[in-house]
Formats: structure tokens, sequence, C-alpha cells
């Protein structure tokens, strides 16, 4: 993590370095110039940066913080410079979250939010963002309902849904591993809705649930849930714990053997879970939402080279492109429709697709219509004790288009009310 990283805000070092920067522009870019009188364009990031979550938060703001010093560099939004102001909402206190919402949005009067990492968190600031009618663009909150039964108009999601990473797995684990499985489960909206994902799988395929466990988020010893997992004789385990549960979850199951008698597996997968693990946990069939090593893909490279320069030479994971993504896609729709006003952004954004500079990925990107959720492909695969570099340590078997195991929005639940 770059020392220049602060969840309270943005760093005095860094303001000192950015106001040098622009006066280094002055010759090159009198267009950035020019606006540096004028209030500068706020973007808000409400997501944890301690707890369970701590890294992956901390990544999306890296991510959000280049896209933001890009923005700048290219002139800013409608001439205007852009800043981003961080808060930790803590990985599990959704009250906590909510404060700190309203704090970035009531006093520091930010024209845009991103975030959360935790999906009870990004319904909540759904909820706050509404009702203040300021668009929101959620980073890492999968839960279904975030653009499903709890959709708003002002509302976009750049992470998947849990049922696009079960409906991108489930017949690979079920045709290649058992029709019997046991799943272990964060005891809140997302793993909830991620279970839910799997086991209408399931009863699709005619496959069985032999058990399964809930967990409170911040679990440390996960002894007792794995007994009963193998005390089921299951075909496949389903863990569907994050951040550092899941390194918690998964170094134990190896510690007591599973992964020798049981085929262990999940839906979303992360490098940074990867990389907290030892090289013999590094195990299992899971799904990535973006990954660093797409060699054919343009612009790609050189988005991992900006990342090692900000992140301590370390590549990018899929939270530093959830944050860059979401920022840059306020920055485009507000440049395209020369325009701040919420509702104007929100029609814009409906089918809007990503350039290929921020999409970085093989296939179109865009935000689907009707439910404002991003499209975006999934990377399937396993992962591996050592790759052919230290850092690659998934192997993607298949990508799979986000609109082919999208449900269709007809079926999410989502009833946009637009205002006028």
């Amino acid at each position: 993590m770059s020392e220049e990283i602060s969840v309270r805000g943005v760093p005095r070092r860094t303001i000192l370095k950015a106001g040098l920067a622009l006066g280094a522009m002055q010759i090159a870019a009198p267009f950035v110039v020019k606006a540096r009188g004028e209030e500068p364009i706020k973007i808000g990031l409400d997501d944890p940066f301690t707890g369970t979550y701590a890294e992956l938060g901390r990544n999306e703001q890296i991510g959000a913080q280049l896209a933001v010093d890009q923005i700048n560099a290219k002139g800013g939004i409608l001439g205007r410079r852009v800043e981003l102001l961080s808060e930790d909402s803590t990985s599990i206190d959704t009250g906590t979250a909510v404060q700190k919402a309203h704090k970035l949005i009531d006093r520091d009067k930010v024209n845009c939010m991103l975030g959360n990492v935790n999906s009870a968190m990004a319904l909540a600031l759904g909820e706050v963002t509404n009702e203040a009618k300021v668009l929101l663009i959620v980073t890492g909150g999968h839960t279904d309902a975030v653009t499903g039964t709890d959709c708003h108009w002002n509302v976009f999601r750049v992470c998947n849904t849990t049922r696009m990473e079960t409906n991108s797995v489930s017949k690979l684990l079920f045709d290649k591993f058992g029709k019997r499985w046991y799943f272990i489960t964060p005891d809140y909206a997302f793993g909830h809705t991620l279970q839910q994902g799997f086991e209408a799988s399931l009863k699709k395929f005619g496959g069985t649930e032999v058990g399964a466990a809930l967990t409170p988020l911040g679990t440390a010893d996960y002894s007792a849930v794995l007994i009963k997992a193998a005390a089921a004789k299951p075909d496949v385990i389903i863990f569907l714990t994050a951040g550092q549960d899941a390194v918690n979850s998964l170094k134990q199951a190896v510690q007591f053997g599973l992964d020798k008698r049981f085929h262990i597996a999940g839906a979303q997968q992360e490098l940074e879970v990867l990389e907290g693990l030892p090289p013999d946990a590094r195990i299992g069939t899971w799904v990535f939402e973006w990954y660093w090593n797409q060699p054919n893909v343009p612009h790609v490279k050189e988005f991992v080279a900006d990342i090692r320069k900000v992140n301590g030479g370390k590549v990018p994971t899929a939270r530093h492109w959830f944050g860059y993504a979401a920022a840059w896609t306020y920055a485009l729709i507000a440049n395209r429709e020369k325009t701040l006003d919420p509702v104007k952004l929100a029609k814009g954004l409906e089918n809007f697709q990503l350039p290929p500079e921020v999409a970085l990925m093989p296939d179109k990107v865009f935000y689907r219509k009707g439910d404002n959720q991003l499209m975006p492909d999934l990377y399937v695969g396993h992962a591996v004790e050592k790759g052919s570099v230290p850092e690659d340590l998934f192997h993607v078997d298949s990508v799979v288009k986000g609109v082919d195991v999208a449900l269709p929005v007809s079926e999410t639940g989502c009833h946009l009310d637009m205002p006028a």
C-alpha cells in the first residue's frame, strides 16, 4: 500500500504534490490552470480501511485515486480539478458507513459517491444517496439487491452481482467435481445471496445441498465449521468467505486436510486473498472479476505499470480496477453530457459503454439499461501455488461474458423510478 494513501481523506503531502504538479502544467495544460480558482469537483469514497475488508477498501481507494490523477491530467471534469475524499466505513458497522456518507454529502458537498466493499453498506449507501439525489457508483458490494429489488435510479454498480458469479462457475463444478455441495457462508447480505445463487443452480442441475454453516464477519477459528463440513461428506465444499475471512478459512481447511478429501471451490476470489495464503493453500476453482495478466488485451499493460508505481511495486487486483473504473465512469459521463446534474447523468449512463482504456477487458463493457448494472467479463479458473511470475497466482481457464450469465432485467426485481 502506498504511504500516500490516507483513510481520512487526501493527506496534506498529496495535496502539496498535486499543487506542484499543477504548477508544472501551466504551459502544457492551460485548460487545467484556467480552472484552478474554481471550486473542485468532489468525489466521495465510503469504504472500509479497518477490519477484515481493509485491504480491499484500500485497494479500491488506490485505483480511484489513480483515476482522479489521470482525469486531472486530462483537464478534469468540465474544466475543473477533481478531488477524492475518503472516509473509513469500517468493515462491519453499517451505522458508521451511513454517518460517513452523511458527512461526505452534507458537510463536504461531494458531487458523486463511490463505495462500498460490504454489501450491506452498499445497500445503505443506496438509500442515503437516493434521498440526497447524489449519484452513487457501487465499487465492490456484490449482493443482488443493489441493482435488483433495492435498486435506485441514482445507483450504478461496477462489480458483478452474486448471481453472475455463481452462474459463471456452477455448471463447471457440477459436471467436473460432483453434485453434493456444502456451503460455508458469511452471515450477511453478500454471503446469503451467493449461497442462494448456488442453490438455484443445484436445483436446476438436480444436485444436493448436504449442509451449510453461517459464519460471522471477522471469524478467526473455523475448526468447528470445517469439522461439520467434512462430516457431511460433500463432493465440493463451497467457500463464500472474503477478505481476511477467506484467508483464515482456506488456510485452516488445508491444515485439516480437507483439500485432500473434497474439492474446494467458490464464486468470488481475489488476488489479495491468494497473496495472503501460504502456497499450499492456494487451491480451488473460483471466479475473478478482473485479472492483471491479460497480455492480449489493449491498455492492460499500461494500467499494471501505473498501479505498480503507486502500490509499492505490486500488480493491480480487481479492487484497484473497481475504484479506477468507478471514478472514470463519473468523469466520462459528466464530460460527455456537459453537466453535473445527477438525473441527466443517470440517464446518460443507460447502456453507456466504457472505453477500452478503462474497461481493460476483451469484450464490450457497459452499464445495462433497466438495472444500472455493469456487464463486464468474468474470469473462471483455478488458483495456483506458484505461477510463471510470483504474482501470477490464478490460471484463467475461460472468460465469460457478463451478459451471458446475468439474470434478465425482468427477473432481477429492479423497477427504476427515474425523476422527471
